[in-house]
Parts: structure tokens; C-alpha cells; sequence
């Protein structure tokens, strides 16, 4: 037997429980990995509430995670027992100690990079990673809006734009959030969102920024659009204070001609060769050092409960890593 986090119907944080659940077997296609470590993720919320659907219940949570194959299916080839590998496209299924992964979702770990930080990178580097290069290429010189900028993609995202030159303005919520955007290098850290518009229009000596990146949703999506210069983009990728619900179309006219999107990782990384370009892209900055991973709280998997409670309450910075093992 294994052990796993499942919910058997959607709510809060107490409806996560530590169960005992079957050792699963590789189909043809599929690999079983025996996790070291498990990334925490707002999405991870998102199907405990319901307001993304799970297939079915019981369900066991989590999209990412890193560890390593004890056995694979017939037709599988390019992974073998022993091999160190991380995923962070789901399906379902991470919160645990053993899971079953269709192959063609895992990708090989490099060497020089740990579990702990593997763990949790790559759900949140491949956001990065298509939302700066490719749901609009992020140019060197340009100044950029980012929410939640101490978060765990937050942080991704601002030291990956300003290894490619960008110059970064970031939101947090606490002074002590501020600190950690400032060390990752965040040219201006804004707490709160109170006169957002009118701080960006002084950094910006009036010209506004050509795009925002916002994963917070209901709570800064109008603000957000007043910080856009004519023709910008509003990038909402993320709902952490609720989805921002009906969008009156006229507002992009009236406030400039505005570009809106609301992207996922799963479109951008729905093919192999795409997955691939992605993580392997991650791990290049990584490697490089351009982009540090900070895992800054950790919870034993069978803490589930007490983590997804301090994520709601935004009170961790960086990543959060919960491990099966402890």
C-alpha cells in the first residue's frame, strides 16, 4: 500500500485526508514514480473548492512533483527504473507517495538539481517561461507590471524578465514580501494595490506599461487595466482572490484599445515537443543562475490540510514544497 492526500467532495482545507491507497501498477504508457517531493500550488485550491472539477471522487490533489521511476509500462522507452524525473502538467494525482503519470508528461531532472527545488519549479517555471515568451515576447527595456511578485511564479517571473532586460515593477502584500522582491532583483516593489495606477504612472513618468502580468484575478483585475499603456496587454493568468467573472468588453476601448487573455499551462505545453522546449528552457536559467528557486516553507505531505491554509492566508513566499517522506 501507499499513502496519498485525497478529498472525497469539495470544501476547505479540512476535507484533505491521509489515506491509505493502493500501489498502482504502469499501464502500457504510463510510469509509476515513488515522490520525494511535491509542489503546493494555488491551482491545487481551485479543485479542492470545486471551482475546478475533478474527474471524480475520491480524488488525490496535485499537479507537480519530482522523484524517481520504480517501474514503467511495455511500451514506454525513454525512462527506466532508477531514472530521476519531475512533472508539472498534471493529470491529478501528486499528493502522494507513489503515483502513475502517462510518460509522455515526465521529463528528465538534470543532475545538479535537487529534488526539493525540482519539486516545485516546474509548474510554476514553465508558466513563466510561456507567459514571457510566448503569450507575448518580453522585450529588454520594457517595464513590465507583476502581481504577487514574492510568490512562488512571482518570483520566476521577475528574475526571469530581468534576465532578459526588463525592468520589473512588482506587487506584494507585506513589507516582508517587499524585502524578498527586492532581492530578487524587482526594480520598484509596490505594497498593496492602494493608487496602483497612479504609482505606475509615476514610474513610468506617465507612459504606463506595456503589460501585466496578474495571477491574483478579481481583487486587482480593474486596477490592473489602468496601469496598461495604449495597445497593452492584460495578462490574467490566475485566480488567487477569485475568478474575475464577467468582463465588459467595451472597457479594453474606453481605456486604450487594451489586448486581454486568460492563458493556461496546459494549452502551452499540450505537445511533447512543446513540453520539452519549456522545461528545457527552465532548466538552462536555472542551471545558469539567472533563476533561483526559493523554497522557503515545506510540510510533511500528510500536512496537506495546514499548507493549503497557509497559502490561502498568503502567508508564504516563494515556493512550497510538501514531502511524502516526512
Amino acid at each position: 500500500m501507499s499513502k496519498a492526500i485525497r478529498i472525497h467532495e469539495y470544501g476547505g482545507p479540512e476535507v484533505l485526508r491521509w489515506e491509505d491507497v493502493p500501489t498502482p501498477d504502469p499501464g502500457p504508457d504510463h510510469v509509476v514514480v515513488h515522490n520525494e517531493a511535491v509542489g503546493l500550488n494555488f491551482v491545487d485550491i481551485y479543485f479542492r473548492t470545486g471551482l475546478y472539477k475533478v474527474p471524480s471522487f475520491p480524488c488525490v490533489l496535485g499537479q507537480e512533483g519530482a522523484g524517481v521511476v520504480e517501474a514503467v509500462g511495455a511500451r514506454v522507452t525513454q525512462f527506466k527504473p532508477g531514472d530521476r524525473v519531475a512533472y508539472g502538467t498534471g493529470p491529478l494525482g501528486a499528493y502522494s507517495t507513489h503515483r502513475l503519470i502517462p510518460a509522455d508528461r515526465l521529463v528528465k531532472l538534470p543532475d545538479e538539481i535537487d529534488f526539493l527545488r525540482a519539486g516545485t519549479m516546474l509548474l510554476q517555471g514553465m508558466t513563466a517561461y510561456y507567459l514571457l515568451h510566448r503569450t507575448r515576447a518580453l522585450q529588454a527595456g520594457e517595464t513590465i507590471l507583476i502581481h504577487a511578485a514574492a510568490g512562488g511564479t512571482g518570483l520566476i517571473l521577475c528574475q526571469w524578465a530581468k534576465y532578459i532586460g526588463a525592468k520589473v515593477i512588482g506587487v506584494v502584500s507585506t513589507e516582508a514580501k517587499a524585502e524578498i522582491a527586492r532581492a530578487a532583483g524587482v526594480d520598484h516593489v509596490l505594497v498593496g494595490t492602494h493608487n496602483l495606477a497612479l504609482e505606475v504612472k509615476k514610474i513610468t513618468d506617465g507612459a504606463m506599461v506595456p503589460v501585466v502580468y496578474d495571477g491574483v484575478g478579481r481583487e486587482t483585475f480593474l486596477q490592473s487595466l489602468d496601469c496598461l499603456a495604449p495597445l497593452g496587454m492584460m495578462i490574467s493568468f490566475g485566480s488567487a482572490s477569485g475568478p474575475v467573472g464577467a468582463v465588459d468588453l467595451g472597457l479594453l476601448a474606453a481605456k486604450g484599445s487594451l489586448f486581454l487573455t486568460r492563458p493556461s499551462l496546459a494549452t502551452y505545453v499540450a505537445r511533447r515537443s512543446e513540453l520539452d522546449q519549456a522545461s528545457n528552457a527552465l532548466f538552462d536559467v536555472v542551471l545558469k543562475g539567472a533563476v533561483k528557486i526559493e523554497v522557503n516553507q515545506t510540510f510533511p505531505l500528510r500536512e496537506a490540510a495546514a499548507a493549503h491554509r497557509a497559502l490561502e492566508a498568503r502567508q508564504t513566499i516563494g515556493s512550497t514544497v510538501l514531502l511524502p517522506g516526512a
